[in-house]
């Protein structure tokens, strides 16, 4: 990123202003980013444990899949999925808090005597999985804000803090330079009058 600036004191405070903002902005940013990161690492490890307990309750109730066919699909349905949300170093990010079921009754004695249990398989299995979706979506926003604070800090770090820095160097550097040629001219007017004043004497 190139920095724009003059050779002169108003933009040299100018330079000095925005490097300082920066360079006090970085350690908050990069301590958002770390806190990120580790979000996003606790929210993949909730992720993978709500899969693996999704397969192992699948797993654990293979033998009921040919009594499927028998359910009554209308006993059970999801009526509302209710959500709140939680701020996590400055990311908005949902949270489950609870499933509502609309339930339709049946006949205990002539309904097969699973149902119970199928229900509250269905029930379980719908749990898990709309907790792996939450905490999915929650990984995806935790480590997409988390990519956006990294692009910042190399940004401030390897471009615009160098940048500033490298400005203001130029600019002190110039203003030394000046500084030196106008002691020199100064020097050398100085001398050629004191030669034309001793001349003057010399004449008189």
């Amino acid at each position: 990123m190139a920095i724009k600036f003059q050779y002169n004191k108003t933009s040299l405070g100018e330079l000095n202003k925005q490097l300082k903002i920066r360079k006090n902005a970085l350690p908050t940013i990069k301590s958002k980013e770390s806190a990120l990161r580790s979000e996003v690492k606790r929210a993949k490890d909730s992720a993978q444990g709500y899969r693996e307990q999704l397969d192992k309750l699948i797993a654990e109730y293979d033998y009921m899949v040919q009594l499927w066919g028998e359910f009554d699909c209308d006993l059970i349905r999801i009526k509302d999925v209710e959500l709140s949300t939680q701020k996590i170093a400055g990311v908005r990010i949902p949270v489950l808090k609870s499933v509502v079921y609309e339930e339709k009754e049946y006949d205990l004695f002539s309904a097969p005597v699973w149902y119970a249990e199928g229900i509250r398989v269905l029930k379980q299995m719908s749990e898990l999985g709309i907790e792996l979706e939450v905490y999915n979506r929650k990984m995806t926003l935790l480590d997409y804000a988390r990519r956006k604070t990294t692009q910042k800090v190399n940004l401030y770090e390897k471009v615009q803090i160098p940048g500033y820095e490298d400005a203001i160097r130029k600019i002190k550097r110039f203003m030394e330079d000046e500084e030196n040629l106008s002691k020199s001219a100064q020097k050398i007017v100085k001398t050629r009058q004191a030669q034309a004043e001793a001349m003057e004497g010399s004449n008189a």
